[in-house]
């Protein structure tokens, strides 16, 4: 099965309810990944619905293109980072726009891309493999202070302290290069916990047991690719993306991302910018997460334009 068929979007039926995609409307996705949203925008917005979508990954993007190739001129594609869109909008608004803040299950699964620790790898982890430093360059200089603050802050880590010090320590000895040697330095540093797996479903439902690595390949994906700075640039002018009564949705995968988007939507609603933000998140369903586990920290929040 190929990257694009086996790509399951997360919260799809709630986005597209959120967004109400007619024909004719003009919609955003600002993080592409593989397309699945985007298809589904396409399908439900024809014959005449028209999408711009953007990715700062080329190979995901290249798989997009090939999946909404059947859509022809209504889908245009454009290598870039979502903080771009008010320069390719230009002055067209949107009718609905989304985020999806996740990593696309072809980044996960192909181990020279170095985002996850369940096949060895390269530690790169860019989304965007043709500019910045990788994850092995920066874990070589980063000062054991910063490491240690962007685990707490951006992996949730509750023993940041502890895994900071042992990549120091590690890092002494010689270069963390790979996937399964960053991961073997933090399984040694973190008291319990599964030793191998990224994920496995706990008896009780609700419940996850995480490999201890996972937060601190989190936090440093997210350190890389600037997540967060960029997130908070285009929120500031979100607003300005959509036509008046258009809604735009954004789907968070972690504690620092959805706080952002909670507190700029908010200010929005504060500063007469949107009508009506959402109150508490959408969140997928239980059979949602048994069918695709990678949905399972997902929350959508929204906001619909004054």
């Amino acid at each position: 099965m190929d990257a694009a068929a086996a790509h399951e979007p997360v919260l799809l039926a709630e986005t597209l309810e959120l967004l109400d995609v007619k024909p004719g409307g003009f919609y955003v996705d600002g993080t592409l990944g593989l397309g699945g949203h985007a298809a589904a925008l396409l399908a439900r917005s024809a014959p005449d619905g028209r999408l711009l979508g953007v990715d700062r990954d080329a190979e995901t993007l290249a798989v997009a293109a090939e999946r909404l190739q059947a859509f022809g001129a209504r889908a245009r594609l454009v290598h870039a980072d979502f903080r771009e869109l008010p320069q390719l909008m230009g002055e067209s608004r949107a009718d609905g726009l989304l985020l999806d803040l996740g990593v696309s299950s072809l980044q996960l699964d192909t181990p020279e891309r170095g985002f996850s620790f369940r096949a060895d790898g390269p530690l790169d982890m860019r989304m965007d493999r043709t500019r910045g430093r990788t994850a092995a360059q920066l874990l070589q200089t980063i000062p054991e202070a910063e490491l240690t603050a962007a685990l707490r802050e951006l992996g949730d880590e509750p023993d940041a302290d502890r895994v900071a010090a042992a990549v120091v320590a590690a890092r002494a000895r010689g270069p963390l290069a790979t996937t399964r040697a960053l991961a073997e330095v933090v399984a040694a540093a973190v008291p319990g916990g599964p030793r191998a797996g990224a994920w496995r479903v706990h008896p009780a439902p609700g419940r996850w047991q995480t490999h201890p690595a996972a937060r601190t390949f989190q936090a440093l994906r997210i350190l890389i690719n600037r997540e967060l700075a960029n997130l908070a640039a285009l929120l500031r002018q979100l607003p300005d993306l959509l036509r008046p009564g258009a809604v735009a949705a954004v789907i968070t995968f972690h504690s620092g991302e959805d706080r952002l988007v909670k507190a700029s939507l908010r200010a929005g609603l504060r500063a007469g910018r949107f009508r009506d933000v959402s109150g508490h998140p959408a969140r997928p369903s239980w059979q949602e997460r048994l069918d695709n586990p990678r949905a399972r920290s997902a929350k959508l929040r929204w906001a619909r334009r004054a």
